[in-house]
């Protein structure tokens, strides 16, 4: 008896756990079913894959989509179109929106909003606060909660976890693995009068320094391990904390961003003004290069975008008045496939740094790998595509990248989730599909 499919993907290269294979994959609910020839059976839907590389669904598992809030920035529904659009099928959305993620209700609140809307699958961090630190054990384990986001530095928004003492609290609460936003609200303050009266944006990076990060990096590491409690420290910028956190990958894992991997300072500054600016901020080419070294070594986890949309005319204002983030979630996969294309990493590190590494880190169930009885998420992309990144191209609210103008090779050709194709040849075709996602430890 012919075996019956949903959907085959066919004749495309496969990254495999073991490593690339030409095969075919079919699906069923939603679910891989089958690796391996299938040309004699049935589907209701073939794709032909012939030339395209098959990876796992890129998660990106930091993005900030401004709903409910400033939704003139960006929503759940524009967020996630920009996604899929990039080749991610999955992505988990930070806290800071208006009023904060703080509470079951505006989880449950945030869930219902993307219900129906998403074009990705989805979750979405609590935020930690003096106010909410004891209830953070019991947020945590909420279904669609990734995990809970703690900003030690001030950022975009009203969270805050500053001093040790609550920082402690935050730590003490929960068992899953503590997000952070590692910058030191202390120094910040004291060196404040640097900008406040009005700079040129490169000030950024020297306001909100090397010594910035590390100090809070250090702090964080102490009390983690006093708590017992893994963390996974957000957008790391410089040098020195790689060497740091190499020591602490018992209890630490690491993202890193396509923008700090590709941009650096003065010149960034020099050309594209405020809007460059982000927290923590670019910086010069000896953490770019240290970065990517750390790559190398293995001391980074994952990649993310950590997409922080903001209208041009509020990026346009004179700094420090000009609010601090880029879009990144369309760019994401686009940039890292130019860097495979350039040497800088191969295509299974890029895999893990996308897909597995997120999977692990946050003990997503059934994603991050192409397997049987996976979920069905699927990116096929083009590495020989050469194209230009445009404004033109963004589908965020903002209507910006800081990458406008620039040439890559390799695109995302198709995004799947859960076997519905969500995007093809830039075209979305299949709206609102996203549900939440599940964690092993919530079985």
């Amino acid at each position: 008896m012919k075996d019956t499919f949903d959907f085959i993907i066919a004749g495309g290269t496969l990254l495999l756990p073991g490593g690339p294979v030409e095969t075919d994959v079919g699906v069923r609910a939603g679910r891989t079913a089958a690796i391996g020839n299938l040309g004699a059976a049935s589907a209701a839907q073939r794709y032909d894959a012939k030339g395209l590389t098959v990876m796992p669904g890129v998660i990106d598992e930091q993005v900030h989509f401004r709903e409910p809030g400033p939704t003139h920035k960006e929503d759940l529904e524009s967020g996630t179109r920009g996604a899929v659009l990039g080749g991610v099928t999955c992505l988990f959305e930070m806290p800071n929106t208006d009023p904060p993620t703080t509470t079951e209700a505006a989880i449950n609140d945030k869930i219902k909003r993307a219900t129906g809307r998403a074009w990705t699958d989805f979750a979405f961090y609590v935020g930690a606060s003096p106010e909410n630190a004891e209830q953070l054990g019991t947020l945590e384990r909420l279904p669609g909660v990734c995990g809970i986001k703690m900003f030690m530095g001030s950022s975009t928004g009203s969270l805050l976890v500053a001093d040790d003492a609550n920082v402690a609290r935050v730590l003490a609460s929960g068992t899953r693995r503590v997000t952070v936003h590692s910058e030191d609200d202390m120094r910040l303050t004291e060196r404040a009068g640097m900008v406040k009266d009005g700079a040129d944006v490169s000030m950024h990076p020297e306001w909100r320094d090397v010594e910035t990060a590390l100090r809070c990096t250090q702090r964080l590491l102490s009390l983690a391990r006093a708590a017992r409690r893994r963390v996974h420290v957000l957008h790391v910028t410089t040098a020195e904390e790689m060497d740091f956190l190499a020591q602490h990958k018992d209890i630490a894992t690491v993202e890193v961003l396509p923008q700090h991997l590709t941009l650096a300072a003065p010149e960034c500054y020099q050309r594209l003004g405020t809007f460059a600016q982000m927290n923590p901020p670019i910086r010069e080419a000896r953490h770019r290069d240290a970065l990517w070294k750390a790559i190398t070594a293995g001391i980074v986890d994952c990649v993310g975008s950590d997409h922080a949309p903001h209208t041009r005319e509020e990026k346009a204002r004179p700094y420090p008045r000009s609010p601090s983030g880029l879009t990144g979630v369309q760019t994401l996969l686009p940039l890292m496939l130019n860097h495979v294309a350039e040497g800088r990493l191969t295509l299974q590190r890029l895999v893990d740094l996308t897909s597995a590494g997120p999977a692990r880190i946050f003990g997503i169930a059934n994603k991050g790998r192409i397997a049987v009885g996976y979920d069905a998420d699927f990116t096929l992309v083009d590495l020989k595509a050469k194209r230009t990144i445009t404004n033109d191209w963004i589908a965020s609210k903002s209507g910006w990248t800081a990458f406008d103008g620039m040439g890559v090779t390799g695109w995302p050709k198709a995004t799947i989730v859960r076997g519905h194709v969500v995007m093809r040849d830039d075209q979305l075709i299949e709206k609102g599909i996203g549900a939440p996602v599940r964690f092993q430890e919530t079985l």
